[in-house]
């Protein structure tokens, strides 16, 4: 059907592509835009389909550039790896009739020759024969002469010194990651001892600050209290005409002036001790100066006297 140069057409999405499922066909209108070339690469992907499923209904997929390129891509690599099988097998089988004739002509060489074959064979040759060929397919060699044994044997003796030696190897590792281990789980155990401490600090502390907190929402409250009596307090006594020098403040201040008047008096008090022993009148004064002289006097006359002596 043709609408408008488009054409309608019924897709079947696939299962391969994105994994998505569709359990009835999709409608969808598109412009007529296909090659031979498209046309070649959707036969040749409906071809391949249907070889894949065979008498199963191939899985609705939805027909486009994009999936058919891909579902192109998936059927010339699978040709192509299908191709590969088929030459191996080819391969195995060639040499599987080889091995088979091999073996018929050891066979006769072994009946003809020395008269064996695996009929006249005693169990404990058989046994032994078995384990050979079971030897050999372990050790990989082309037949089961000793100049393919020994390299083989050399091999695996090599294999299994190196065996050795990464056994070491990680047990030395082992034994370190042990060692790292146990003082990572001592440390671990250290670690833990200390957030159990740090915990119990927090707690302790967290406790501490709640009782601050609410001492200082207690100061606080009273602070405030306390401001608003002030103001009343202040308010009161401005309506009483209170006198600004007995409040404490101006005390306050006065006993600073008077601090500092003392200090400045005690140097005059120094200076004044000297004159604190005359007496107030001037009478008195000369007497005591008198009395003074004569005591100077006496003193320089027994001077002169202790000097003449000596």
């Amino acid at each position: 059907m043709i609408l408008g140069g488009a054409k309608t057409i019924v897709v079947f999405p696939h299962s391969l592509l994105g994994k998505r499922f569709f359990k009835k066909p999709i409608v969808c209108l598109f412009f007529p835009v296909r090659s031979d070339t498209m046309c070649e690469k959707i036969n040749k992907v409906n071809n391949w389909l249907s070889k894949v499923f065979g008498d199963q209904p191939v899985p609705q997929f939805e027909v486009n550039t994009r999936t058919v390129e891909v579902l192109y891509q998936l059927a010339q690599a699978s040709e192509a790896r299908c191709s590969e099988t088929a030459l191996l097998i080819e391969d195995l089988k060639q040499k599987a009739s080889e091995y088979q004739a091999d073996g018929a002509h050891l066979q006769d060489v072994l009946l003809q020759g020395v008269g064996l074959s695996a009929a006249s064979l005693s169990k404990p040759a058989a046994d032994y024969l078995s384990a050979l060929v079971d030897n050999a397919m372990v050790l990989g060699v082309r037949d089961s002469s000793l100049g393919s044994f020994m390299p083989a044997v050399n091999n695996l003796t090599n294999e299994h010194m190196e065996a050795e030696k990464s056994n070491r190897r990680l047990e030395r590792e082992l034994r370190a990651l042990r060692k790292r281990l146990g003082a990572t789980l001592v440390l671990r155990g250290n670690l833990q001892e200390d957030i159990n401490k740090t915990s119990k600090s927090q707690a302790v502390e967290s406790a501490k600050a709640e009782e601050r907190l609410l001492d200082m929402n207690f100061v606080t409250a009273k602070g405030k209290e306390l401001s608003h009596r002030r103001e009343r307090s202040e308010a009161e006594l401005v309506s009483r005409n209170m006198d600004k020098t007995i409040t404490h403040q101006a005390i306050v201040q006065l006993s600073e002036e008077v601090s500092e008047l003392k200090k400045e008096i005690i140097p005059l008090k120094k200076k004044l001790g000297p004159y604190m022993d005359l007496s107030p009148s001037p009478y008195l004064a000369q007497v005591k100066i008198e009395e003074a002289k004569r005591e100077l006097a006496a003193l320089d006359s027994q001077l002169e006297m202790n000097v003449d002596f000596k």
